[in-house]
């Protein structure tokens, strides 16, 4: 199989970009090296910023553990009860995280449960929580998105803009290959491949914009939750879009899930924002006119 990955509109070309190394006879996938990474980087950013703000951090080392295993359960659950034709007849592929198959929404849901039962077992605030959590997580997020391309999944339709990512043909899952991506294949060199939007390098981007933002906001916050909310409306608003492009959708009655949920939390969010900001400044109003 070939292992090449190339940006030919901006002249980048990757010969030998494997899956994972081996390393004492045992595989090691790049992918959850990635996914490893950005949950490392992200606890050590949330425990700095626990600290930065007077919290005690050695709490959400503990907040990590219960976090981090929440989000693998979910981000697992979440893909296989939307992908549920390719494990019905294999229940044992559900365990084999070795070949993907993580959804983010999933993690994030599960871990927020997963923090709200932390903080009531401890009596601690809820959302001081995910407002210091939401900086780790989202450059998780940055970071754990290179999984993808090393996978050579969750990418778009095809395309021929600056960033068009061609993969080899027999590198990526039948599945995920449009007839649109199939009638534009490209032969170079004797090799078939799809060009294609490599919409994982758009949200990576996405997210540090979102992570950029936050870390700016963060002292400008008017209430408890506020940061968390920016993020979800944040990041909402860029996976709308940018799970628009996706050829891997996760559908339920034919509806792009991910997209949905996305459009709702970013609704949702950008509701609450509005409405806690608005009922602050009329009782900021009342007490002076008192």
């Amino acid at each position: 199989m070939d292992t090449s990955i190339n940006f030919p509109n901006i002249g980048l070309y990757f010969e030998n970009i494997g899956k994972s190394i081996t390393i004492f006879g045992f595989e090691i996938a790049y992918y959850g090296m990635a996914v490893a990474l950005g949950m490392l980087v992200g606890v050590m950013l949330a425990y700095n910023e626990a600290k930065k703000t007077g919290q005690n951090a050695e709490q959400y080392i503990d907040v990590a553990m219960v976090s981090i295993s929440s989000a693998i359960v979910g981000a697992r659950l979440y893909y296989v009860i939307f992908s549920w034709q390719d494990y019905q007849n294999n229940l044992l592929d559900i365990f084999n995280l070795r070949k993907g198959g993580l959804a983010i929404y999933g993690g994030v849901i599960m871990a927020v449960f997963g923090v709200y039962i932390f903080s009531k077992i401890k009596k601690l605030s809820f959302w001081q929580l995910v407002d210091t959590a939401c900086i780790g997580l989202v450059m998780g997020q940055i970071i754990g998105r290179w999984g993808n391309f090393f996978n050579r999944e969750a990418f778009g339709g095809y395309t021929d803009s600056i960033f068009a990512m061609q993969l080899p043909y027999n590198a990526v899952y039948s599945s995920d290959i449009t007839l649109e991506l199939a009638s534009n294949m490209k032969v170079i060199n004797g090799i078939e491949y799809i060009q294609v939007h490599p919409t994982f390098l758009y949200e990576m981007l996405w997210n540090v914009g979102v992570f950029i933002i936050l870390m700016l906001y963060k002292k400008r916050k008017k209430f408890a939750g506020e940061v968390f909310m920016l993020y979800l409306a944040g990041y909402g608003l860029g996976r709308a879009w940018i799970e628009g492009l996706r050829t891997d959708q996760l559908l339920l009655f034919g509806v792009p899930v991910s997209q949905a949920l996305a459009i709702i939390l970013l609704l949702f969010s950008t509701m609450i924002i509005v409405s806690k900001r608005r009922g602050l400044k009329n009782r900021k109003q009342e007490s002076k006119g008192d």
